[in-house]
């Protein structure tokens, strides 16, 4: 067996591992993500240690100047890292003793890869989701400019439901929609953050340490809250792992969504949108094509980070306490979680200001096709009949131009009171866009005033 092996874990063992064993259980190709919060979780727990009496002020100088040594290594990307060190912690160790001699290996008193590893992850989670809340905001504050955009003089969009045509709404409304979903995902994300803010440095391997240590000093040094109160529960817990992908799952969902309905008003049916050559593809064979393949990818790469949570979810569901090396398999997941939604959330904040709305084509959609006929259900119900009973006259309406292939505002008044005596002068203009979208004024509603009040707090939120 190796020197450095014998010197890491190797004491117990009268042979090196198999070539193929060691590949299988090697994670440093991955877990590299980790070296510099490895290397800050080092230095705070050398300084404890010296505080505490357990290294000599000059044994930990040492090894600071080493790990800063190292760190800069890293950071030149000339950093030696070695196949037969199975992960990020053995690598970083073996190297800072190379460089500073035997006194490295004094680092590992009172520490365990098993609190090293979940705090490391834990610090750089938390430095991945404080820098995501960033990349939201910016998208956010995206939605809240395009809203601005089209808010005067407003477009009108044909809002949906069952993908069939129903209400018009602004556009504004619609992009202030997922700037409200957005805003939810990021209170998600800072919950998650809170709650992983917790140290797991100094429960060692999993019962504590016999060492006179100060954990309250490595979590106040390492920017944590706090302290782990119990050391099982400190390095087996990946519960904040799974609380990140949950909130990452369900903000790509959200994109998703987002990008499905680019996708739909791009196409040629619609007509809504145009994208912008820089954000679609074409097609090998088709030259007429202009595919929103960027808004599809983002759409199909909810998969990914759902699986990444099924993933930790399953790995996580039967495992005994404390440390299990099924934990290995957390970071990948993560790492590409995190890579996919920061992906996503950037490709969409550069593509919005990019999209080429067609006013005509939107409003013909959302006059037609009966959108206005609650409307007229309305008006009826406000001259005191009952709503089922105007509901079921406005059915007929509908059925009416249905068969006679006529718009609701091609109706004169008096087909209109054909139907029902209380249709007056007045309702005729409800068959008109401009006048039907200015009705839904209630708070949170469509109508140009109670949009420009959401964007009004809206605008105030993204720059808090």
């Amino acid at each position: 067996m190796s020197g450095k092996l014998q010197r890491t874990w190797g004491g117990r063992f009268s042979e090196a591992p198999s070539k193929i064993a060691q590949e299988f259980n090697a994670s440093w190709s991955f877990d590299q993500r980790l070296a510099l919060v490895d290397i800050e979780g080092s230095l705070a727990h050398a300084a404890m240690l010296a505080r505490q009496g357990i290294l000599s002020p000059e044994e930990a100088e040492q090894i600071r100047q080493g790990l800063l040594r190292v760190r800069q290594e890293i950071l030149e990307d000339r950093f030696p890292w070695r196949e037969e060190l199975e992960d990020v912690h053995m690598n970083i160790e073996a190297r800072l003793t190379e460089l500073v001699g035997p006194v490295g290996g004094k680092l590992h008193t009172a520490r365990s890869r098993n609190d090293q590893v979940a705090t490391d992850l834990r610090l750089w989670l938390r430095g991945e989701l404080t820098a995501l809340l960033e990349e939201l905001r910016t998208l956010r504050r995206v939605l809240v400019e395009e809203a601005e955009r089209y808010l005067e003089p407003p477009l009108v969009l044909p809002g949906y439901t069952h993908l069939q045509r129903a209400m018009p709404v602004l556009l504004s409304h619609w992009f202030l929609a997922y700037y409200e979903m957005l805003t939810r995902d990021t209170g998600r994300i800072q919950d998650a953050l809170r709650r992983l803010n917790e140290s797991p440095l100094g429960a060692a391997a999993l019962a504590g340490t016999g060492f006179p240590i100060d954990r309250h000093y490595t979590a106040q040094a390492l920017g944590f809250d706090r302290p782990m109160r119990n050391s099982l529960d400190a390095v087996a817990s990946r519960d904040f792992v799974l609380e990140a992908l949950a909130a990452l799952t369900i903000g790509q969902v959200h994109l998703s969504r987002l990008a499905e309905e680019i996708v739909l008003y791009s196409t040629f049916e619609f007509g809504f949108v145009t994208l912008p050559d820089a954000f679609s593809t074409g097609s090998s064979i088709m030259p007429q094509k202009k595919n929103a393949d960027h808004a599809e990818l983002i759409r199909a790469k909810v998969g990914r980070v759902l699986g990444s949570f099924v993933a930790l979810a399953t790995l996580t569901k039967g495992l005994p306490l404390a440390y299990n090396k099924d934990l290995q398999e957390d970071k990948e997941p993560l790492f590409d979680a995190v890579d996919t939604y920061r992906a996503s959330v950037r490709l969409l904040a550069a593509m919005l200001p990019g999209l080429r709305w067609n006013p005509e084509a939107m409003a013909r959609a959302a006059e037609s096709g009966f959108s206005l006929a609650t409307e007229l259900a309305d008006y009826l119900a406000l001259r005191g009949v009952p709503f089922r009973e105007a509901h079921h006259v406005v059915g007929r309406v509908v059925r009416h131009c249905a068969e006679s292939g006529k718009e609701l505002r091609d109706l004169s008044l008096a087909e209109l009171q054909g139907f029902h005596p209380l249709f007056g002068e007045e309702a005729l203009s409800l068959t008109r866009l401009e006048t039907a979208i200015h009705r839904r004024k209630s708070y949170g509603g469509t109508a140009p005033e109670a949009v420009r009040q959401a964007l009004s707090q809206a605008k105030i939120e993204v720059e808090a």
